[in-house]
């Protein structure tokens, strides 16, 4: 079971394509320490009593900004219930976030969006591409004697930094980063920026080509990139602004979504 979980609406940095942007104006919440700690101890128990395991995935905002972090992972550690966080990446030059995620942590996912001359502006992040590198890097270097830290990277598609993925890609892999994910930008959050960046249907029709010899390459160096068939299928049907059905997507039965205020739903689009 997979829990994701927004604990804070807080962010640092300037995404134009997500509703937590920092430069919105608008209200930001912390979720309670206390009520996560109250649904903890119950999934720990269900933990045990079915054999499943369940991870616990922290999300933002910007969830390694979260003033409660480290008091509840410790705790979330001692239920034995596995911890992850989708993270922008700026905390993790700091020794204290990397004790953090090495200790207590299984999963760490960074999300990356191109080389710096992209990823840069677009976060509104100056120096943040290598930063990241260099933080992610140290991460690595220091796991070895720490735990076994699982350390992805997310890519955002857009029309504009598509055909930069496979170089991309192949950076990131020299990162030591072991597995990256994909996926094309949606126009839910941000939907005054979307048209003009979402992927267009040659550009999927490029990217299907070019996947093969990339998950091959990839492999041989150790990354794994999950993606394609079926996903790139809905790449090319949203592209093209053909809706495909979903008959059963089974909600609650391996995937919960939590919001900061503690509602709990089968995915973030349901809470309502």
């Amino acid at each position: 079971m997979i829990v994701v979980w927004r604990i804070t609406q807080h962010c640092n940095l300037r995404c134009p394509f997500c509703e937590w942007d920092r430069s919105l104006p608008r209200v930001r919440r912390h979720a309670d320490a206390r009520e996560v700690m109250r649904f903890a101890t119950p999934l720990a128990d269900w933990q045990t009593a079915t054999g499943r395991r369940v991870l616990v995935s922290w999300l933002g905002g910007e969830p390694l900004l979260w003033p409660e972090l480290a008091g509840v992972a410790a705790k979330v550690y001692i239920l034995s219930l596995a911890q992850s966080a989708t993270t922008n990446g700026t905390p993790l030059g700091q020794v204290k976030a990397q004790d953090l995620v090495l200790r207590y942590f299984a999963e760490l996912t960074v999300s990356v969006d191109g080389f710096a001359d992209f990823h840069d502006p677009m976060r509104g992040w100056p120096g943040g591409f290598d930063r990241l590198r260099d933080a992610v890097r140290a991460l690595v270097a220091r796991r070895a004697s720490r735990g076994a830290l699982r350390l992805r990277a997310n890519v955002v598609l857009m029309r504009q930094n598509v055909h930069a993925f496979p170089n991309l890609c192949d950076a990131l892999a020299d990162w030591g980063v072991d597995e990256i994910t994909f996926n094309a930008l949606g126009g839910r959050d941000r939907p005054e920026f979307y048209p003009a960046h979402a992927l267009q249907p040659c550009d999927v029709v490029w990217l299907r080509a070019e996947l093969p010899a990339l998950h091959t390459r990839l492999a041989a160096c150790g990354t794994r990139l999950p993606g394609e068939g079926g996903y790139l299928d809905r790449f090319a049907a949203t592209s093209s602004g053909q809706p495909i059905a979903v008959a059963d997507c089974g909600p609650g039965r391996d995937f919960l979504f939590i919001d900061e205020h503690g509602v709990i739903a089968p995915c973030d689009f349901t809470g309502a």
